[in-house]
């Protein structure tokens, strides 16, 4: 028999996969950093204004989360840097505690420094795996309405308004009712970077579209005066070289971005988990959960403490620098280098940068989040996962960001406590020639033994479903012809027996028993059997009665 070859991992940390370089990886692994450079640039200055710090900030944090994550990662493709969702969820997070511009800077790398610690503690309890709870519906909802409240916000930018406060639906409206008062000259800048950057995108993909235009924008605004035409420009942005700086915040503040930090750290690993689990399969590699929650955690805390603000996987400059030839992660650490010496001597030139040219970099790069299709295709297909996106959605319209996602991940666990507590519990027969039991259902030749009923639930049996499962029996053997003498219950599917479970299954056996029935359970797990020792039931059945296997328990019941 063949052994199948197992799927390579992702890469080591630095010390693992550094010594091993091949040089002939350093040219795909060049010019993927340069693609990678091309796009952070302008969307360092671009989310720095969603997060609410100045440039020069995202300018500190970039080259250092590329370090850290090169150096401690397990993925050879991810790029860890400023995102539009970690941008707009650390200013959330720093909103719900102060509105003062001036107190933006501590605050936003105090959230960094709590959700990079809340990953690091979680990777080392092993914890990866609560991003499962985290539904894929309810992330394609979030970042939707997350979308959307991001484009309203630039939106003002691109016609010369404030937004104001309050919801999605407010800003809307202050938009539209300002209209009077819009700029038709940063209108026309703004509506002729959209332009751009679409035809960019559509006739010339291999370019880096938001670089170029970033470029064009520096260049009209220097040659016409934009400023003196009522157009906005970001000014004058000091060198940025990083430098350990220690969030200072009173102690309270630490506590209040706690509860909201926490939600940000969810957002952030399932934004990174995701992207680099998906890149890593496509090259037949694998990552680990717990893993990269540490090295997500690492990068946070690191580009806290040189006056960062959150940072996570971005899933643009990922797939640009895979697509340029990035194999390891050199590509992360050679982008490190040409950002640092960009914000080292280089910050200067984004002067005359207009506010609508950066607002229309940031509403392209979040319209793939506008994920229309994927609605239609649950409404078409999975009507309670819509219903969990469509939540997210509208919550974060209505609520904002963090509320929005709490509601969605509470109707996903609703969801699934409510599918979980409903199993099919199946009647079993075994298939000729063989010992193996399955569902007569789907099984036509299947047969069953008259005299014993053998029954399976589809999911493992918990505090949930222990009672659903106990009157599913009943009424299987109610609606059996003619009433069974024994019933082997199969339960495979479940690793661990409660004392819920346990009560539901000493209540079956007395009901049983008082009907002349006798309960037989087979396929106890090792873990169960521990608990089944412990519990009154295991007294009452007996070991003639707990068996290995259902073709074991169907033998003893006909004796």
């Amino acid at each position: 028999m063949t052994t199948p070859t197992p799927r390579p991992r992702a890469a080591r940390p630095v010390a693992g996969w550094l010594p091993g370089y091949r040089k002939r990886l350093l040219r795909g692994d060049s010019l993927a950093a340069l693609t990678a450079w091309a796009l952070i640039v302008p969307e360092c200055v671009a989310y720095a204004q969603i997060a609410g710090v100045p440039p020069q900030n995202a300018f500190y944090a970039a080259p250092v989360a590329l370090l850290a994550y090169a150096l401690l990662g397990r993925s050879n493709f991810l790029i860890v840097g400023a995102t539009s969702a970690a941008a707009v969820l650390s200013a959330s997070a720093v909103g719900d505690v102060s509105s003062d511009p001036g107190q933006a800077v501590g605050l936003s790398a105090a959230v960094a420094v709590i959700v990079g610690a809340v990953l690091l503690v979680a990777g080392f309890a092993r914890l990866g795996f609560l991003t499962n709870f985290l539904a894929e519906s309810a992330l394609v909802g979030f970042l939707f309405g997350m979308a959307l409240t991001i484009i309203v916000r630039q939106a003002a930018k691109l016609v010369g308004v404030s937004s104001g406060d309050g919801n999605f639906f407010e800003r809307t409206w202050a938009v539209l009712s300002k209209a009077p008062d819009w700029s038709m000259a940063t209108l026309a800048v703004g509506a002729s970077a959209l332009v751009l950057l679409f035809a960019l995108e559509r006739w010339l993909p291999r370019l880096p579209a938001s670089l170029v235009v970033l470029v064009l924008g520096l260049v009209v605004s220097a040659v016409l005066g934009l400023k003196d035409h009522g157009v906005e420009i970001v000014g004058k942005i000091p060198s940025a070289v990083p430098a350990l700086h220690l969030p200072d915040i009173p102690a309270e503040d630490w506590l209040k971005l706690l509860g909201g930090a926490l939600g940000v750290a969810l957002v952030v690993f399932a934004e990174a988990y995701s992207i680099g689990g998906r890149l890593a399969r496509e090259h037949g590699q694998e990552i680990d959960a717990d893993r990269e929650m540490k090295a997500v955690g690492v990068a946070n805390i690191a580009v806290g403490l040189v006056r960062g603000f959150v940072v996570s996987g971005s899933a643009s400059r990922s797939a640009a620098a895979t697509a340029a030839g990035g194999r390891t992660p050199m590509t992360s650490l050679i982008a490190a280098g040409l950002v640092l010496v960009t914000g080292a001597f280089l910050t200067p030139l984004f002067t005359d940068l207009p506010e609508p040219v950066l607002g229309a970099i940031v509403i392209v790069a979040v319209r793939g989040f506008l994920r229309v299709g994927e609605l239609r295709r649950y409404a078409a297909l999975d009507k309670p996962n819509l219903w969990v996106a469509l939540t997210a959605l509208f919550g974060v319209l209505l609520f904002d960001l963090l509320p929005g996602l709490l509601l969605a991940v509470a109707l996903s666990l609703v969801l699934f406590i409510a599918a979980a507590s409903k199993p099919h519990v199946a009647v079993i027969g075994r298939l000729a020639g063989t010992d193996v039991y399955v569902d007569t259902a789907l099984h036509e030749q299947a047969s069953t033994v008259s005299g014993v009923l053998a029954v399976r639930p589809d999911g493992g049996l918990f505090f949930g479903n222990a009672a659903r499962v106990k009157l599913a029996v009943r009424d299987l053997v109610l609606a059996s012809q003619p009433q069974p003498s024994a019933v082997v219950l199969d339960i495979t599917a479940t690793f661990h027996l409660g004392v819920p479970v346990l009560d539901a299954l000493e209540e079956l056996r007395e009901e049983l028993e008082r009907d002349g029935i006798t309960l037989h359970l087979a396929h106890i797990r090792a873990h169960a059997d521990r608990s089944l020792q412990r519990h009154p039931l295991a007294a009452h059945l007996g070991p003639e009665r707990v068996h290995r296997t259902v073709a074991e328990a169907v033998a003893a019941a006909m004796d």
